[in-house]
């Protein structure tokens, strides 16, 4: 491992974490993960969502950045879905590093092909890898499986020239683009 990236802000702010060597893993950048964290901690609380206490479902985790943000600014419980060996062994180092073993759950599967939920999450976060169409399937998974709460708020980051349509269940809020990278904010249909 040789890169690093920090947690941005809360109980863990400015914590590294382990990034693995190669493009295989993408971290959403500090900017962008600030942003879509103060985001979520500030614009959604008419629909009754709030970040201190949610429960959070991270596919595509990679080094689990945003799951890891997620409960360093409060959220109870993060399940962390990734498949591929290097991020596995990286996003389990992180979780370790940080001593939340108490509060996650990693999942060794593809975020596309989601079995049903046992319990429904307040929050998903995704980045998937950009253009590779799988922001859609891992959208209509949690949807159609029943991983979201009536007003859960889901975040996906993609390639700034990428659309996504929202599958039964949510509905598109609002993009924003950070760079190479823009975040889609979804919101339950409650």
């Amino acid at each position: 491992m040789t890169g690093k990236i920090r947690i941005t802000a809360g109980t863990f702010k400015n914590k590294s974490l382990a990034v693995p060597n190669g493009d295989s893993v993408r971290p959403t950048s500090d900017r962008a993960r600030q942003a879509l964290f103060n985001r979520l901690e500030h614009s959604f609380s008419d629909t009754g969502f709030k970040l201190r206490g949610a429960r959070v479902v991270d596919l595509f985790a990679g080094t689990g950045a945003l799951g890891l943000e997620a409960l360093s600014r409060g959220a109870s419980h993060v399940t962390f879905v990734e498949h591929d060996r290097t991020s596995l062994a990286v996003l389990k180092r992180n979780i370790a590093t940080l001593g939340v073993d108490d509060k996650s759950a990693v999942l060794t599967m593809d975020a596309t092909a989601l079995p049903a939920a046992s319990q429904p999450y307040d929050l998903a976060l995704l980045d998937p890898p950009y253009e590779q169409g799988l922001a859609e399937p891992a959208l209509a998974a949690l949807a159609g499986k029943q991983w979201l709460t009536k007003r859960a708020v889901v975040a996906v980051e993609t390639a700034s020239g990428e659309t996504i349509t929202a599958p039964a269940g949510l509905t598109i809020e609002d993009t924003r683009s950070y760079g190479r990278g823009a975040i889609t904010y979804l919101l339950g249909d409650a």
